[in-house]
């Protein structure tokens, strides 16, 4: 997570081609023990690892998802609101209480689709 200068883009600015797709991948999450609980986000507001948000690289701020674990169907619904991840092999970085949410914490990472609500 980095704080970025970026232009705020509503919702409703999600192309239809995201809004009708679901993609699916890996997420891990972020917040607690790196250092970024509190910093400022992508958009400006200050991260808060227990609130439902997720890091994506290029949906607008603001854009809700559901996100599932494709392990135990458990699902948790997220706003965008940073950049991220910029690890290879994940599409989005979940804030703790997301991620804990969907599945254990100490897991790291996991399988996960979402999808544009």
């Amino acid at each position: 997570m980095a704080a970025l200068s970026a232009a705020v883009v509503l919702p409703s600015q999600v192309s239809a081609a995201e809004a009708s797709a679901t993609t699916c991948g890996y997420a891990s999450h972020y917040g607690i023990g790196d250092g970024y609980h509190g910093l400022t986000t992508a958009n400006g507001e200050r991260y808060n690892a227990y609130d439902l948000s997720t890091a994506h690289r290029s949906l607008p701020f603001g854009t809700k998802l559901r996100v599932t674990n494709q392990s135990n169907g458990k699902s948790v619904v997220v706003r965008v609101n940073d950049r991220g991840p910029f690890v290879h092999g994940r599409i989005l970085d979940l804030s703790y209480g997301a991620f804990g949410q969907i599945a254990p914490p100490s897991q790291g990472e996991t399988k996960i689709c979402y999808s544009v609500i």
